[in-house]
């Protein structure tokens, strides 16, 4: 298989009553992650059905055409895999909860985030939902402080800010 983003369809130019998903596992996965680290792709990828998006490229509404495509073709399973720390993969993580949420029904699925471009971490489907509440992040962040250490080992963006708000 290769990890060729080119060859793998895209979630926003895939018809939603697409018969190849019917009763599969579908991985959904951010349009860089086959570029980020291509091992860990192709391992995600196997014997899955494969679904490229980019928040930056293509519009940001997948949790509508996430919920039609759940409704039209019943997947065994959605995996959504992304890049820690994006905002933007964020809004693909959110979608799939938001999906579920839109058909009413609980969807066989799971969250993963990519740290650092290497490691493969599974997330709880409530941090996302969290993620998405800001003032319940600041009282978690003024409850736990120490959090931002961990931060300052992943973000770049945090450690620039962090020089100039000394």
């Amino acid at each position: 298989m290769s990890c060729n983003p080119s060859e793998k369809p895209w979630i926003w130019s895939t018809w939603a009553k697409a018969p190849f998903m019917e009763n599969q596992e579908v991985l959904i996965a951010s349009a860089c992650l086959p570029l980020v680290n291509p091992e860990l792709f192709k391992k995600l990828s196997e014997n899955r059905v494969v679904l490229l998006a980019c928040p930056e490229r293509e519009s940001a509404a997948y949790y509508g055409k996430i919920a039609s495509m759940v409704r039209s073709t019943r997947p065994r399973r959605i995996i959504v895999a992304t890049i820690d720390g994006s905002p933007h993969c964020f809004t693909l993580q959110a979608s799939v909860n938001e999906a579920e949420y839109i058909l009413g029904e609980k969807l066989e699925r799971e969250h993963y985030v990519v740290v650092d471009g290497r490691d493969l971490v599974k997330i709880d489907p409530n941090a996302v939902r969290v993620a998405r509440y800001l003032s319940i992040v600041d009282n978690i962040l003024k409850s736990n402080p120490e959090i931002l250490e961990k931060l300052r080992k992943h973000s770049k963006e945090y450690n620039a800010v962090f020089k100039f708000e000394k």
